[in-house]
């Protein structure tokens, strides 16, 4: 099943490529926001199990990446703003899903940078949605004073569009407790080598994000994490997080996925269902249960749509 390819135009006159995969007589909608430095063409396979389950999925590349970069050759790079533009773009999406089915419950679904989209999102527009789903997510991210910093120097200077050292460098470290003698640097996304190395030979994967960019999203998360922003989504939404018992994105026993919950029910939202695989990595999707771990998305869909 091939994706019907669309652009939408957000406020600020930004093209955003966008992929729709139809389903007959669709029950719900299932908006699809993906990580950094990947693709959302790369969601195709989890997206034809849910047509086939009775879901029409909707998804967009970010700004920086895919199609939407490939437009204008500015993958990575991102301007001052482009946190706050790359959520809105979300929002757009929905606002076309709205008017393209116009009577179908929307599902949210987010992985990693893509989960910290959606985490913001529905603390601005959450009313609208029937669910959430985080995928390789975190509620915060281990970074001290001096780094975070230094990353903000960097993106605020002259080398504002350079590659970010400091965010290649976390990446490596996501990758030490993987790493065999052959190590691609990406083992820490799926312990399924081939997946691994479908990853590492799309030109679309795994290429440097600027320091701007890097800058620009970190404070973006800070901000989605304080108390006061997490108060504003509603307490009514049903979330489902799922995820690799060993996803380094997660911190050590990705504790931080546990805290987000954790502050998510202190908080009176949900329901909220956590589902974390043992010996699962960052990419659930790709990973050598992903057929089960599909079948535990659509089972919670089925349950709460």
């Amino acid at each position: 099943m091939s994706a019907e390819s669309f652009t939408i135009t957000a406020p600020d006159g930004q093209q955003v490529a966008c992929f729709r995969w139809r389903a007959d007589a669709p029950k719900a909608a299932v908006q699809i926001e993906h990580g950094a430095a990947e693709h959302a063409a790369r969601y195709g396979r989890v997206a034809e199990r849910l047509v086939g389950a009775g879901y029409e999925v909707f998804a967009n590349d970010h700004r920086a990446h895919g199609r939407t970069a490939d437009q204008f050759g500015t993958f990575g790079v991102a301007r001052p703003g482009g946190w706050s533009a790359i959520v809105d773009d979300a929002h757009q999406l929905t606002r076309h899903i709205r008017d393209e089915l116009p009577d179908a419950p929307i599902v949210l679904f987010g992985h990693s940078m893509g989960s910290f989209i959606a985490q913001q999102y529905v603390q601005q527009w959450g009313d609208g949605l029937a669910g959430l789903v985080l995928s390789g997510t975190a509620g915060g991210l281990d970074l001290d004073d001096a780094t975070m910093a230094i990353i903000t120097a960097l993106g605020e200077g002259d080398g504002a569009d350079e590659p970010s050292e400091v965010f290649a460098a976390m990446f490596g470290g996501f990758n030490e407790p993987f790493a065999g003698p052959d190590a691609t640097g990406f083992e820490w996304l799926s312990r399924d080598a081939d997946e691994v190395a479908a990853y590492v030979a799309d030109p679309w994967c795994g290429f440097p994000l600027s320091n701007g960019y890097v800058a620009d999203m970190l404070a973006g998360t800070a901000a989605t994490w304080t108390p006061e922003a997490e108060a504003n989504i509603p307490r009514d939404l049903p979330v489902y997080v799922m995820g690799g018992a060993q996803d380094p994105v997660g911190g050590e026993n990705v504790q931080s996925v546990k805290d987000l919950v954790a502050r998510y029910e202190a908080a009176g939202i949900g329901p909220i269902t956590l589902k974390l695989y043992d010996g699962g990595r960052h990419e659930m999707l790709n990973e050598t249960n992903r057929d089960e771990v599909e079948t535990d998305l659509v089972a919670w869909l089925d349950a709460t749509v």
